[in-house]
């Protein structure tokens, strides 16, 4: 119920609107995000970066209504794709299709996604979110598309969806690089499995599919988007097994969650990668990361008495 709860106020126009003004919201979602500028982002990165570890870089927002609001949002990855590089940084990005117009025109998407992957060529995977299911096929005909062009992009899958065993298999002639995320989007019953323990089962099996293509001498490349230990340990005594390094595969989790698994899998020179947030444009991402873990949501009560 309380999942429920917050995926419905992460679509709320009204409260996505009042709340961020709240001083005790915007304590709280510090936890996830470092700051609201690219600066603040990279500056985070570095100091990863000196740890050891990667990063992937996304800047928030959703379901833009003009095509010169993509526009901005190009020249915006592309500054931080250049002072990445210029710092020297490991760090990737991640973009959503809605956030480069999949709502305004197909093609415009296409157009500005193939800048981005052209852009980073050298750079790293520039990755392509998965968002609801409405815009699944779309975004699957974007990547095929990219993929034919490119081998430096990438794209997310979700394990709650009931189809995503014969998406993945649709892909894996292509030597895909796939970031594997359980899915956080309110999706009915008949598309997304409504029970956790089916998801779960759903990522193992997805996970050990492209492990196993992996294993065998195939393209491509796993990013395993988890906080989960009890899908970690398991997966990454797979993984050994397989023989599979850092160049076929890795962990990525979300700056602020699970610090002392991500300090874990550092120690143990497990592959690791962390997503970093940054924009004014927070809201639904966050209560989507309150709904994939409520247990953050006791993060947020203490922080209203500070």
């Amino acid at each position: 119920m309380m999942r429920r709860g917050l995926l419905w106020a992460s679509t709320n126009p009204w409260l996505s609107t009042r709340l961020p003004e709240r001083p005790f919201v915007r304590r709280a979602v510090r936890k996830f995000m470092p700051g609201e500028t690219l600066e603040a982002a990279l500056t985070e990165a570095d100091r990863l970066g000196q740890l050891g570890v990667p990063t992937l870089i996304t800047t928030l927002g959703e379901n833009v209504e003009t095509a010169e609001e993509t526009r901005e949002i190009v020249t915006e990855y592309v500054r931080a794709i250049e002072m990445a590089a210029a710092m020297g940084l490991d760090a990737e990005v991640s973009i959503k299709p809605t956030h480069l117009g999949l709502d305004v025109d197909q093609d415009l998407t296409l157009e500005n996604v193939r800048q981005l992957t052209a852009h980073a060529e050298g750079r790293g995977t520039l990755w392509i979110d998965m968002e609801g299911s409405p815009y699944l096929e779309s975004t699957l005909s974007l990547y095929r598309d990219i993929r034919s062009r490119h081998e430096n992009v990438g794209l997310c899958l979700q394990s709650y969806l009931r189809r995503t065993a014969e998406d993945l298999e649709s892909l894996i002639e292509l030597g895909p690089r796939v970031r594997l995320v359980k899915g956080a989007y309110a999706e009915p019953p008949e598309i997304a499995f409504p029970a956790k323990r089916d998801v779960d089962a759903s990522y193992v099996a997805l996970a050990r599919r492209l492990m196993d293509h992996l294993a065998d001498g195939g393209d491509g490349f796993l990013g395993l988007g988890t906080h989960d230990p009890a899908m970690i340990q398991p997966l990454t005594e797979y993984a050994t097994a397989a023989g599979l390094d850092g160049s076929q595969f890795e962990f990525e989790m979300l700056y602020g969650i699970g610090r002392r698994e991500q300090r874990r899998l550092v120690r143990n020179g497990t592959p690791l990668r962390v997503l970093i947030s940054y924009g004014a444009a927070w809201f639904p991402w966050y209560m989507r990361r309150l709904a994939e873990r409520p247990a953050n949501v006791w993060f947020v009560a203490r922080s209203m008495f500070r």
